[in-house]
């Protein structure tokens, strides 16, 4: 039982849906932020139910203890979460929890998903024409099985409307950060994630976390020691010519791998590692914009300004600001 409430006026209320196979952390993540923002002044009555009322087991194997079922929940829901399971096909098959979900969709004034999540809501209609992102490796799928989503790729969440979607487990916390600042403030926000000892707001996408992991996904050993190579030190002054001679093949059989192997070119994905490793330095430090730039292989401030607003919108000044609120990131949609 997880309902917990401070404050004076009525408590808004979160309906987290719990079902078997769920994953564990995007169930219980954003119930640590719920319930731990009423301890800085924050109202929330987090409602942790499943279809049957019964206990669930996650992912995991964790056995979660729920509050009830649909019909013990109040008429009018404040905000409704819904989590994924890692088989998304099996989860939209299940056609009573899909459902249940539209209907307590119809009762919420806000509905949010966290990774795989999104699926649940698409395969309820809830997402049709709108803009939605789920975990990076998920994303072609997503588009594919759901053509009237606007699925997107890279972002950390998206708002459209009333519905917020977030992409890979650990982003619900950061969607539920970001809601706690639309409910009571950025201050309680900033209590809430210190004292869970989490980022105000994470900035940047999706892709700041595949672009080195992609390496993983690519089948010729040339491309991949090349990602490794260069994920291992972006700063050096790495050309096509130096790299495909590291990887013993001509510079033209390079570019053609690489654009087979990862849709892009060497020097794009040269880029985005070296995106990455500034990225990472300015929300870890307080060095110059021109150290940060020569560090993570730019060379310049404006090549690294450049590079900053051509994949993320804003300057690298602004990407190291953004740590100070949750406020929703680029893409947004109003209603």
């Amino acid at each position: 039982m997880v309902r917990v409430a401070s404050g004076s006026g009525p408590a808004h209320v979160v309906t987290v849906v719990a079902f078997d196979g769920a994953q564990l952390l995007d169930v219980t993540g954003p119930v640590e932020v719920f319930t731990t923002a009423n301890s800085h002044g924050a109202n929330y009555d987090v409602r942790l139910v499943s279809p049957t009322g019964e206990d669930v087991r996650t992912s995991s194997g964790v056995r979660l203890g729920v509050e009830g079922g649909w019909q013990d929940l109040p008429l009018r829901l404040g905000t409704l979460l819904v989590p994924g399971k890692q088989d998304w096909r099996q989860a939209v098959a299940d056609r009573g929890l899909v459902a249940e979900i539209a209907h307590l969709a119809q009762r919420s004034k806000r509905i949010a998903s966290v990774c795989a999540g999104a699926f649940l809501l698409a395969e309820a209609g809830i997402l049709d024409g709108r803009r939605a992102v789920t975990h990076w490796q998920l994303a072609r799928d997503m588009a594919t099985a759901y053509p009237q989503v606007t699925v997107e790729a890279d972002p950390i969440f998206v708002r459209d409307g009333e519905v917020i979607t977030s992409a890979g487990v650990t982003a619900g916390i950061d969607l539920s950060l970001a809601l706690v600042e639309e409910d009571y403030g950025a201050d309680i926000a900033r209590s809430v994630a210190r004292e869970l000892v989490v980022f105000m707001a994470r900035p940047g996408g999706q892709s700041q976390f595949s672009a080195r992991l992609s390496s993983r996904e690519a089948t010729h050993p040339a491309v991949r020691h090349i990602m490794n190579t260069v994920g291992a030190d972006p700063g050096t002054s790495h050309s096509l010519e130096t790299l495909a001679h590291e990887a013993g093949v001509s510079t033209r059989h390079l570019t053609r791998l690489f654009r087979a192997e990862t849709g892009m070119t060497v020097w794009q994905y040269l880029e985005s590692v070296r995106l990455e490793a500034a990225q990472a330095l300015l929300e870890a430090g307080s060095d110059a914009v021109d150290t940060v730039a020569e560090e993570s292989g730019f060379g310049s401030a404006e090549s690294m300004r450049r590079a900053f607003q051509h994949s993320l919108g804003i300057s690298p000044t602004a990407y190291r600001a953004r740590f100070r609120t949750t406020a929703f990131p680029l893409a947004l949609v109003h209603p």
